[in-house]
């Protein structure tokens, strides 16, 4: 969900029990948010400058308790149920699922009479607060300077916004992402907060976000060893969520769901075993009985009926929603220009691009604003960023502080090189391109934020980069947050389109066009690794197919009305993948090195 499209989605909906998830990335952002709340809220307000030791750390830690605080408050709000604020109630569960037990309580509460003091009485003992997560991104891990001094690496981007979580009041849960950071992991071990007690209690929690089975259990055991457990592996789709897209080596979603589901059990008991040794070595309090893990989803989920095959066939705890929330302004902030942008977003509107400074693919909406700030700069032979945050200044090629791919500076020096090399015309405009295309995604995901607030954007510009999944483009109009929660029950449907493709038929087409681009990529000059890849990736996508045909052949009672049309794309499917293995084949072997 970005940067900033979540930053303060706490405030919005926790109250309604619902969890959600705020990005560390951006401390300038989220100085600039606890200043404007502070005055919203009337609390006293002492700006954390830069000039500040561990200003990063701190500003994340007053952030957050803020948003707690406030958080907590509107919780109360709701519990303390008077005569004027009992549409407030029923509004948040009328949300709920119908067959949730506090739904069936209430019902069973008022059906004969609706008796205020026994309603507040009962909501101050039932209702709870959404959790309020973060999100790490481990890579997103800068080194940081004084006076030319490379600081230790507690001062790192990622180790700062760690400790500023972990010294946060909050009881929740530290989401990592973008895969694994040895040291970053390893850090972890500095904090109480992450060790079990005897129950098997953990104040702040780790979840994984991963993208097959292997990695889970790589690092699951990893965090083990250090006595730390993992309490959620969140699977989600390679190529089929927003933001940055970590491709699998071909293999799908469905496989790699009954992955985790035919060997949770294998999971859950090793890495315990680990736990358990590890604790024990550190004079560590071991818990009497093995701990809780959840499996969760989350990737291109875009109806009831798919919500609830997730859930029931896979048996996984959760399924994530994402993407369509940017529509929901109840729930996430997203500045007006980009919500109409979005609503208008067709296929070939959401695109898997290069964009990124990170080098990973990244969807993005075409013809976003900072996009054009981008285009507009390259027009007047000055293409790059001011780059004024540096969050993702990683690229030591030239400096050895890290320096942004998207900068400037960085672009200046790339394209200095490229004049020296003695390249055709076509062969300069290709490489040029590759290196003005990356976009200040670290600013860009950001500023929407500020525009909704009306804060200042001097520093930032007013350019804006969104991160929506394919998905987006079947999502046609704004929705009201329990208008949202109703179409994932399947109360109603907010998707007017009648062609939009099952989840898994929409993923196995983004990997086919993915492996049709790194064929592209390779036809001029191929090696023998490259094929191998490419042959291997077909393959994998090719024992995808196999697994789905099998699956809805067998399944009874579940996509009734869609099964016919899913088997039939499914065929369509492996025509192209058979077309595009030839391919691969009938590369030159002139071609081929090494």
């Amino acid at each position: 969900m970005g940067i900033g499209f979540t930053i303060d989605t706490p405030l919005k909906v926790s109250q309604y029990g619902i969890d959600s998830v705020i990005s560390l990335v951006d401390d300038i952002l989220i100085e600039k948010l606890r200043k404007m709340y502070c005055g919203k809220f009337g609390r006293p307000y002492s700006e954390i400058t830069d000039k500040v030791d561990d200003f990063r750390a701190k500003r994340i830690t007053s952030y957050l308790d803020l948003i707690y605080d406030e958080s907590l408050k509107k919780l109360e709000e709701l519990k303390n149920v008077t005569a004027d604020s009992t549409t407030e109630l029923k509004k948040y569960l009328s949300m709920l699922p119908d067959t949730s037990s506090l739904k069936i309580e209430f019902k069973n509460l008022t059906k004969d009479s609706f008796n205020l003091e026994e309603i507040r009485t009962w909501a101050m003992d039932n209702l709870t607060m959404g959790s309020i997560d973060v999100n790490i991104m481990t890579k997103v891990d800068k080194e940081n300077y004084t006076k030319k001094v490379k600081l230790p690496a507690e001062y790192n981007d990622a180790h700062a916004a760690l400790r500023g979580y972990a010294n946060s009041v909050l009881n929740s849960s530290l989401i990592l992402s973008a895969g694994m950071n040895p040291r970053l992991y390893s850090y972890l071990e500095q904090f109480e907060d992450f060790y079990p007690d005897e129950n098997g209690n953990i104040k702040k929690k780790i979840v994984l976000k991963v993208s097959d089975y292997r990695s889970a259990l790589i690092q699951g055991k990893f965090l083990a060893k250090k006595g730390l457990w993992v309490s959620e592996y969140r699977i989600e789709s390679g190529l089929n969520c927003g933001g940055h897209a970590f491709a699998t080596d071909g293999f799908l979603m469905g496989p790699i769901l009954n992955q985790f589901k035919e060997e949770k059990e294998i999971l859950t008991q090793s890495v315990f075993e680990i736990l358990t040794g590890a604790l024990t070595q550190k004079n560590r309090v071991v818990p009497k009985s093995i701990l809780p893990l959840k499996i969760t989803a989350q990737g291109g989920v875009g109806t009831a009926e798919e919500h609830h095959f997730i859930l029931n066939h896979y048996n996984v705890n959760s399924v994530g929603w994402g993407t369509p929330f940017l529509l929901v302004p109840e729930a996430t902030t997203v500045d007006k220009s980009t919500i109409e942008k979005l609503v208008e977003a067709k296929e070939d509107d959401l695109y898997l691009s290069n964009i990124s400074p990170l080098g990973i693919p990244f969807h993005s909406l075409r013809g976003n604003t900072k996009d054009l700030e981008k285009s507009e700069l390259i027009e007047k032979g000055r293409p790059g960023s001011s780059c004024p945050k540096k969050f993702v200044a990683l690229n030591k090629d030239f400096l050895d502080t890290g320096i942004c791919t998207a900068s400037r500076q960085y672009q200046h020096l790339k394209i200095k090189e490229l004049d020296e090399q003695e390249l055709s015309a076509e062969e300069y405009a290709l490489n040029y391109d590759k290196i003005t295309e990356k976009s200040c995604i670290c600013v860009g995901l950001g500023t929407s934020a500020l525009l909704s607030y009306g804060l200042d954007t001097n520093t930032e510009a007013e350019g804006v980069s969104i991160c929506p999944g394919p998905s987006m483009a079947y999502f046609t109009k704004t929705a009201e947050l329990s208008e949202m929660i109703d179409h994932i029950y399947g109360r109603t449907n907010v998707i007017s389109r009648k062609d939009r493709p099952h989840m898994f038929i929409k993923e196995l087409h983004i990997y086919l066009d993915f492996l049709e681009a790194r064929i592209a990529e390779a036809s001029d000059s191929i090696t023998d690794k490259q094929r191998k890849y490419l042959l291997t990736f077909a393959g994998n996508l090719n024992d995808g197919i196999n697994y789905y045909q099998e699956l809805f052949h067998k399944i009874e009672e579940v996509f009734p009305e869609s099964k016919q049309q899913i088997l039939h794309q499914l065929d369509e499917g492996r025509k192209i993948l058979n077309n595009l293995v030839q391919e691969i084949e009938s590369l030159d072997n002139s071609l081929l090195t090494p």
